[in-house]
């Protein structure tokens, strides 16, 4: 079974100022590189990493690299499927999640089956990092404006969330730093 690693890093990062989020330190290095990790040390094939801010590149070895101009939400995610082609899953990584582990990215893999995505979930909602099997990449290709793949991930049964809310940090704003 081939598996893709995609990280989301091209987000225009408004609500967090002038500079890019991803670039911002956080126990000594860029918050990308903590998701960068995350995906490197998960059992995957391949890991592309789709920015829109060059600077973010030596903070990505070890990824195949799609820059893109900044756009909406679905832009990123597509550039990405167009790269990665059809594997059997495809994991959906945030760049502005630094607490989630190698081993939470690895349940969530598990947890996917060829009929069903799978999710982490907060207690609230199902989140990214998510898995897709090969079959729901059209309609991930087929998202359009700023928005994710969260349509996609509503009712899902319990067996294909993987609860980790104290995992599931999303960096939006300079003081979360």
């Amino acid at each position: 079974m081939i598996c893709v690693g995609l990280l989301l890093a091209a987000g225009a990062s408004r609500r967090f100022g002038a500079a890019d989020k991803l670039l911002a330190q956080l126990q000594g290095r860029p918050l990308v590189a903590h998701a960068a990790e995350a995906l490197r040390r998960a059992p995957l094939h391949r890991r592309i990493a789709v920015i829109s801010n060059a600077a973010l590149a030596p903070h990505l070895a070890g990824f195949d690299l799609v820059q893109i101009a900044q756009g909406q939400q679905s832009d990123s995610l597509r550039a990405g499927l167009a790269a990665a082609g059809t594997p059997d899953r495809l994991l959906v990584a945030l760049g502005d999640m630094p607490d989630v582990t190698a081993d939470h990215l690895a349940q969530v893999l598990d947890a996917a089956d060829d009929d069903l995505p799978s999710a982490s979930h907060d207690g609230n909602a199902a989140l990214p990092p998510a898995c897709f099997p090969a079959g729901l990449l059209p309609a991930l290709a087929a998202l359009r404006g700023d928005q994710g793949a969260g349509r996609l991930l509503r009712d899902l049964p319990p067996t294909h969330l993987v609860q980790a809310p104290i995992l599931l940090r999303d960096i939006d704003l300079p003081v979360q730093i």
